[in-house]
This record gives structure tokens, sequence and C-alpha cells, in this order.
């Protein structure tokens, strides 16, 4: 049986959780379809069809899905879930908020944060903040998962010629409305899908420091800013710089992490990522355990020298 998809979009072009979840599927089973619920998404869906290892889109357009509630998402699903032997969604904010709604209506058990698939029945996910890893066997006629990206390769975007294939739309539910969003506007790399990501943490001591000190070597490296959840808390950082358990798992090619200390719940968010550098000038802290290079000096002197240096 084919496995099927949910495509995050914004419309018009596909975004980069897609690509992961496409991977894992291809896992599961030996066909993939991808499933692009929007509003005058046609280009979102020609992006699906590209997608290398895609055999079909399914075009879902209607005002319904204008702005992505999870009560219309999930009722869509539903509709064109007959056939799939796997549905899944990406272990993001959105996939997270659809996927509990699609296992309870299918009466399955979902299971969350897959990081790795044995086979079509059976899947690894990590417990305890990532410090235990769980095999789970699902037994249930539709297996629902939530696929943690960095856990998989992207697929390559281009390279597929599937068929895009229009279906119903479903109507908007009488029990959610959407009354406005606040986006907010970013003119660095989204966290999830940066590269390079400099993070800070408590010890820059204010919001002006975190701004005055990591901006200039993250403008330097063209890289997404992130924080600890010390950081968050105290005010230095937006809520969505959190890197962590309680935040966004990262995974990119470089992670700077300065004056973070590498508590567990932090680690648990960016320890897969490819080359870890640490500078803190506790000898002792955490970070410096799963650091590829650290550097034990005062964050102060040591980014600003750094930036020199670039």
């Amino acid at each position: 049986m084919p496995v099927l998809v949910i495509a995050e979009h914004d419309h018009a072009s596909i975004k980069g959780a897609t690509l992961n979840t496409v991977t894992a599927a291809r896992q599961c089973g030996a066909e993939v379809h991808v499933l692009v619920a929007g509003h005058q998404a046609g280009a979102a869906a020609q992006a699906a069809a590209r997608i290398d290892g895609v055999a079909k889109v399914l075009h879902a357009d209607g005002e319904a899905h204008a702005h992505g509630l999870a009560e219309n998402l999930a009722a869509q699903v539903l509709a064109v879930a007959a056939g799939y032997s796997h549905i899944l969604f990406p272990a993001t904010a959105a996939g997270k908020n659809v996927a509990p709604r699609v296992a309870a209506l299918l009466d399955v058990a979902q299971v969350s944060d897959v990081s790795k698939v044995v086979s079509a029945d059976t899947f690894e996910r990590p417990i305890y903040a990532g410090n235990a890893i769980a095999t789970v066997q699902s037994t249930d006629a539709v297996k629902v998962l939530t696929v943690r990206t960095t856990g998989f390769d992207a697929a390559p975007a281009e390279g597929g010629a599937a068929a895009v294939e229009s279906v119903p739309a479903v109507a908007a539910s009488d029990k959610a409305q959407w009354l406005g969003s606040e986006i907010a506007k970013l003119d660095r790399p989204e966290l999830t899908a940066a590269k390079i990501i400099v993070s800070g943490g408590r010890a820059l001591g204010s919001a002006e420091k975190f701004t005055e000190v990591l901006t200039p070597l993250a403008d330097k490296l063209g890289a997404a800013l992130g924080a600890s959840r010390a950081a968050v808390d105290a005010g230095y950082a937006p809520n969505d710089w959190q890197v962590g358990q309680t935040g966004k798992i990262v995974a990119p090619q470089l992670y700077i992490a300065c004056g973070i200390s590498g508590a567990i719940q932090h680690l648990a968010g960016m320890k897969d990522s490819k080359v870890i550098v640490a500078i803190n000038k506790d000898p002792e802290a955490p970070i410096f355990a799963v650091a590829d290079y650290g550097l034990e000096a005062d964050l102060f002197t040591a980014v600003p020298e750094l930036v020199e240096k670039l």
C-alpha cells in the first residue's frame, strides 16, 4: 500500500521539513504520495511533484485551507486516508497540531518524533530528552507518524515528475475560525532550516549584550540566531529563537554555542548538529562533552575576536 506525506507549504513553495519527511516515507513503503492542501496553491503542488521519490501529489484547493487551520486539514486528511498504510507529518508545530487529531479520528495510536524507520511497522524515537531511544512497534492498520526531520536527510527537491491529482477540498469547520495572525518577519534564515546557527545563553546577561555580541558573528556567517531556554526566560531573546526539548530541534552544519552551559534540555535540541563549537569560561560545562571544538574563554572577549578574524 502507498504511504501519504502531509506537506507543509506557504501556498507557493514546499517547506524543507516536507523533504525530510518524504525520505522517511520512502523507508516505510514503496510508493509515496503527498497531500498539498491549500488555497490557490497550485505552485506548491507542482513543487511537490518535482520532489524526487514522490509518485503522486493530491492537491486539495479551497478557502478552508487558506490559513492552515488544524481542524480543516485534519478533515482533509481523513477524506483521502483510505488506502494508505502510513500517514506522515513533519514533527513541527504545524504537524504536531494536526497529527493527533487524525490519529484520534482514525482510532489509532500516534507514533511521535520518529528518528529512524526500522521496518514498515517498527520505529525508533527519542525519549527522556534524547538520553534513550525507544523502539516502538505499531500493529494499527494505519500508522500515523510525526517525523523528527533531523533524523532523515532531505529528499532532492528536483528530479521527480509525479502526477498531480485534484481532490475535492473539505468544507470549513464550523468549530474554528481564523481571525488573524502576527507573522514575524525574518531577515535571517529560518532557525530549523539554517545551515549555521549562533546560539547564546544566560551568560550574556542582557538582551542588549545578546544583540551586541552575537549579531555581528551571525552577520559574518550568514547564520540564524538561537538561544537557550534560560536566555529566553530571562527575556534576552524571543521565544521563537529557543533551541531545545521545549523549543526547536535543529541539526545545522555548524552550531556555535556561546555562554551555554549545556543543560540536558538544550542538548536534546541541537546535539545532532554536524559540527558543534562551544565557547564557555567554565571548563566543567556539560556542553564541552558534545562539542567538536571547545574554547575555554570569556565569550565577551572571544566572540569579538572571532568576528575580527572572520
